[in-house]
């Protein structure tokens, strides 16, 4: 009877056994289903609380906010330095329609370049249109014409894409030493500081108040460019004492005109070398050594490909050289611009400022009718005093000194041989010098470099 039970039994079970089984895979199923759906109901939770602005704010897509100030600091400054195309452009008694077209080319097409390059590799790589090239065409005092700056620089942006592509950065940098280039670009600022205290015997209230802001500024103010500072007081004081002149048919909307470049011995001999120098020895290469410094992986070939074809094609508008720059690059890559992951943001904001700018790039030409002169000469002054020291601190440094000083001053000379001027001599004379008196010296500036990277002005 046992026995009949026990085999019963053990047939119950036998039977229940694929049923309990069916049972625990369908139950397994539903929880599945369940979790399946449960995941996605999350997710999207997630997504919707991500996108709200709490969640922006718990994830530090909000809250971590300083790579906007880092944007607002490089857009002050920017904005501030117009001031220099504007000197030149009084200079060249250029017509308004090549003012604003030389404006857009400073400012919109390094813009459009920047805003691409951050969104395609997430990195904040900063193009700017290079202060020093135009610190040079004022300082070369009209005696080029304005096509033949034009031509220049479009050669210049030809020879860099030229160099890139063959590889030739590190002879250039062998053959042209960075402290004589420094010489050069100490020689053609100095007259713009100086200039500051020749205008300020004219108008000592407006330019004696900016002067002041600017120094007040640097000791109390950390977080305002002393530059902007000086601009703002300068503003208020001109419209105080009625120092604003007026504009004849009142504000206009921007016309470009683009410029058809010429091509000249002179200015292929006198501007193109220089151009070129700076565009990939004293801006590029710096900035690519703070960019690794911060554990970034910038594309250098793209970037010198890059300033060589905006270099060309922003030329047809005006001379410009599109290139990286250490000081905004610090500004928008640097600890001050927040979490790495972030700071190519503020690449976007600051670029998308500018090309919104431009519909008030027309403006700027009657700048020129509407400030007083001394002032724009003075603010333009104050704009590169940091630009002077850090260039007579890398002139007087070493281990180059001979150089880099005949650099110095014959770029404040008058000179004038076989139809060419400063610039080049500056440059031929400096390098000359120190190849023939300072081979040691340009020895140990190889091996430092080799060892330490590029000076990083």
């Amino acid at each position: 009877m046992f026995a009949k039970a026990d085999n019963g039994d053990q047939g119950d079970q036998s039977g229940a056994m694929p049923k309990a089984s069916e049972a625990a895979r369908e139950a397994a199923a539903i929880r599945t289903r369940t979790g399946a759906v449960q995941a996605v109901q999350s997710s999207a939770a997630e997504r919707r609380a991500l996108c709200g602005p709490r969640g922006l704010w718990e994830s530090g897509s909000i809250r971590d906010v300083r790579q906007l100030g880092a944007a607002l600091s490089l857009f002050r400054v920017a904005t501030s330095v117009i001031t220099i195309p504007l000197a030149a452009a009084e200079q060249l008694a250029l017509p308004r329609p090549q003012i604003t077209a030389w404006i857009v080319a400073v400012y919109g097409l390094p813009s459009v370049l920047g805003l691409v390059l951050a969104l395609r590799y997430r990195q904040p790589l900063l193009l700017t249109g290079n202060i020093f090239v135009l610190i040079f065409i004022v300082s070369l005092n009209g005696r080029l014409s304005f096509a033949e700056l034009a031509g220049a620089a479009v050669a210049a942006g030809a020879v860099v894409i030229i160099l890139n592509l063959l590889g030739l950065n590190g002879l250039l940098a062998e053959w042209v030493p960075a402290p004589v280039v420094m010489g050069l670009l100490a020689g053609s600022v100095l007259p713009f500081v100086a200039g500051i205290f020749t205008v300020l015997g004219q108008e000592p209230l407006i330019i004696g108040g900016a002067f002041a802001a600017y120094l007040l500024s640097s000791l109390f103010l950390g977080k305002v460019p002393p530059i902007f500072a000086a601009l703002v007081v300068a503003l208020v004081g001109a419209a105080v004492l009625g120092r604003f002149g007026s504009i004849d048919g009142g504000f206009r909307a921007p016309i470009v005109e683009p410029t058809l470049p010429v091509f000249s011995w002179e200015s292929m001999l006198t501007v193109t070398p220089v151009l070129v120098v700076p565009i990939v020895l004293q801006a590029n290469v710096p900035s690519l050594v703070f960019l690794r410094s911060q554990d970034y992986s910038p594309p250098a070939r793209v970037l010198d490909f890059l300033s060589g074809i905006g270099t060309m094609t922003g030329s047809l508008l005006g001379p410009v050289g599109v290139s990286m720059s250490l000081p905004a690059t610090a500004l928008v890559a640097g600890p001050d611009a927040g979490r790495p992951e972030h700071r190519y943001r503020a690449n976007l904001i600051v670029c998308s400022a500018f090309l919104a700018m431009l519909a008030l790039a027309g403006f700027a030409a009657d700048v020129i009718e509407l400030v007083p002169r001394q002032m724009m000469l003075a603010i333009a002054g104050l704009a590169v005093i940091g630009v002077l020291g850090m260039a007579l601190g890398q002139v007087t440094a070493g281990p180059l000194k001979l150089g880099p000083l005949f650099a110095f001053a014959v770029t404040l000379s008058d000179i004038s041989l076989l139809g060419l001027g400063p610039a080049f001599w500056a440059l031929a004379i400096g390098v000359l010098a120190s190849r023939l008196l300072e081979r040691d010296e340009l020895k140990a500036l190889r091996e430092a470099s080799t060892t330490n990277g590029p000076a990083t002005p």
